[in-house]
């Protein structure tokens, strides 16, 4: 059984939000009659940004965590468990003022973990979730993907390969808002149908 972590992070509503779409046909044409699917909404689920504390109990052993370390690590737990149980991760992000969105970031540090996500290496960090397939969805109103402007895919990319998944696929519906919008949707429609055949 192959399990799928869909990851969406529009503060649009399903029926307004172009990477939901896109996302969620990915998963469902990827998904076979035994593939379990995780779904974490970063834009519903309130994540918490790294403060000390957090980060203290985040790299504590679990062994070693007392009762107010345990419930700071909980929520960085239960992601990491998410992307280790997952054998593909599809992820729907909009780019936001030419990067990721802050609940993307505030995920970001709650999976990195030294020891667990990735470790340092005599060559430098080094991934420890390797094997996984990673889909970027992403739609922008006027971002180019994969220009100067464009901050978030390189970065996400980048931090993805820094965890151990290095085999990341993008489909991008970008500049939605000029002219051929719609067009520029429908491409990056037909993109995940052929990604999925």
């Amino acid at each position: 059984m192959s399990t799928i972590l869909h990851i969406t992070a529009s503060i649009r509503p399903a029926d307004h939000s172009v990477t939901r779409s896109l996302s969620t046909t990915l998963v469902e044409r990827l998904a076979g009659p035994d593939t379990r699917i995780i779904t974490r909404d970063l834009a519903q689920n309130n994540l918490p940004f790294v403060d000390e504390a957090r980060f203290a109990a985040n790299l504590a052993p679990r062994s070693d965590r007392d009762a107010a370390q345990t419930e700071l690590a909980a929520i960085a737990d239960e992601l990491i468990e998410e992307l280790k149980a997952a054998d593909t991760i599809v992820l729907g992000v909009p780019i936001y003022n030419f990067s990721v969105p802050a609940t993307v970031k505030a995920w970001a540090d709650l999976v990195a973990r030294a020891g667990t996500t990735f470790r340092y290496a005599a060559d430098g960090p080094e991934g420890l979730l390797t094997g996984k397939k990673a889909y970027l969805a992403v739609a922008s109103g006027g971002t180019p993907v994969g220009s100067a402007m464009d901050f978030m895919t390189p970065w996400l990319t980048f931090f993805l390969g820094f965890l151990g998944i290095t085999d990341v696929e993008i489909v991008a519906a970008d500049g939605i808002m000029g002219q051929g919008g719609e067009e520029k949707i429908a491409a990056a429609h037909e993109h995940v149908e052929r990604l999925a055949a």
